[in-house]
């Protein structure tokens, strides 16, 4: 602010002077004229200065700027710091840039940056290996046009990225890769891709286990919960001693068979690939068999079941596979609710597809727990779970089946007042 003061000063001198002088030669207009003339060629030189310096490329060396006073020496000094402080900026991105990417190429995932078209814009040395894309080459070019498997097209454009995807490399036959995508600025995506083969290969080995041992388990544990109800049929023939025993042995084995037969439903669905002929599945009617079933299991508990879904909504997808992931739901709600308590299964229709809630007003849920509830055995409370008769496997089965059906298992509790747990059905699978 000073400077301009000072400048302004400088020009009211200037012309006061002028002024004066005009006035003691008799040509004031002359020399008033002179002395603008002046003041401005002394700006216009300034100026000229000034272009010449910035037209060296002062802001790429440390080029001094042009001696000066005054106004045009404040605005050299002015021009001068700020290119130093942008290049000490520049600098300090470039080297964090550096660092990125060297890091990225250090990874052995594959890191892909698209822009909002689908095209893409970077990728790190580990993008190379695993996808077989080439710089210069396929810069610019759209990723679905390069990774040329549908469920990868299908993925990428739905834009459902909170799960992730699995396929078969491109080109490369028994190598799995991982794809993850995230969505940043203006709408731009991050592409995480990395080699799950090995992986696979273990969870592949681990399925195949469960499996067999489960189906070799099936057998004997049949043969065994047989003898130990004809045991259990004539308890009067034994001595009262082995009563609770046997009786124990008899609910132990049931149980097991429980365990065994839920192993078998996790791993077909595991290992078996979803149909592509598709049921068109009444929910109404589902919903009516479901809560019918349920009733005739937990009489005893005399809730208070309701149904609230519009009998004109009409799914496609598998309905043994929905009929079992809501009856588990429901009977879940039931078992967990004291008796004559609420439960309510609800189904909702808007423009994204169809919201379907088992809502219940039992026990509830501690929020640290409801991430895990999908696991397979985890419990809340294991000795609360054993007295309901659960095998810990019935929401891993909810899990997976809602997968197969482009959906999630959504959980919203509270502690000592209930518990709703739904999915979103998309609106693809919804029949107008």
């Amino acid at each position: 602010m000073n400077t301009w003061r000072n400048e302004l000063r400088r020009f009211l001198l200037i012309l006061a002077a002028a002024l004066v002088f005009g006035l003691l030669v008799g040509e004031i207009s002359f020399v008033l004229l002179i002395a603008l003339a002046g003041y401005s060629g002394y700006n216009l030189l300034q100026l000229r200065r000034l272009t010449q310096w910035v037209a060296k490329d002062s802001h790429k060396s440390d080029t001094q700027p042009p001696e000066s006073t005054g106004t045009w020496g404040s605005i050299f000094d002015s021009i001068y710091r700020l290119q130093k402080q942008e290049r000490l900026a520049s600098d300090y991105l470039k080297n964090i840039l550096d660092k990125a990417q060297e890091s990225s190429a250090a990874l052995e995932m594959a890191v892909v940056m698209i822009n909002k078209q689908g095209t893409l814009d970077w990728w790190n040395r580990a993008t190379e290996d695993l996808l077989g894309i080439r710089y210069p080459n396929d810069r610019n070019q759209a990723v679905t046009n390069l990774i040329r498997d549908p469920r990868f097209a299908d993925y990428f454009h739905k834009e459902k990225y909170s799960q992730t995807l699995r396929i078969e490399a491109p080109g490369v036959s028994g190598r799995t890769l991982e794809f993850q995508i995230t969505l940043f600025g203006e709408h731009e995506k991050l592409m995480l891709v990395r080699d799950v083969t090995q992986l696979h290969r273990l969870e592949s080995m681990r399925r195949d286990f469960v499996g067999n041992v489960s189906h070799e388990l099936g057998t004997p544990i049949t043969v065994i919960k047989g003898y130990l109800e004809t045991i259990a049929d004539n308890l009067d023939s034994f001595d009262s001693r082995w009563h609770k025993p046997i009786e124990q042995m008899r609910s132990q084995s049931q149980r097991m068979e429980n365990i065994v037969r839920d192993l078998l439903v996790l791993s077909s669905i595991e290992t078996r690939a979803a149909p592509r002929a598709q049921e068109k599945i009444d929910l109404g009617e589902l919903a009516q068999e479901i809560k019918g079933h349920t009733q005739e299991i937990m009489a005893e508990k005399q809730h208070n079941f309701s149904i609230n879904c519009p009998n004109e909504i009409i799914l496609l997808g598998q309905r043994s596979e929905l009929y079992s992931a809501l009856s588990n739901l429901v009977i879940n709600a039931a078992k967990y609710t004291p008796a004559g308590g609420m439960i309510e299964l609800r189904a909702a229709l808007d423009s994204t597809g169809v919201k379907i809630e088992v809502e219940d007003n039992g026990l509830g849920i501690e929020s640290h727990h409801i991430p895990r509830l999908t696991e397979r055995f985890y419990r809340v409370d294991p000795s609360r779970s054993a007295e309901s008769g659960g095998t810990g496997l019935g929401l891993a089965i909810v899990k997976h089946i809602l997968a197969r059906h482009d959906s999630e298992l959504e959980v919203k509790s509270t502690p000592r007042k209930g518990s709703v747990f739904g999915c979103h059905i998309p609106r693809e699978r919804v029949l107008d």
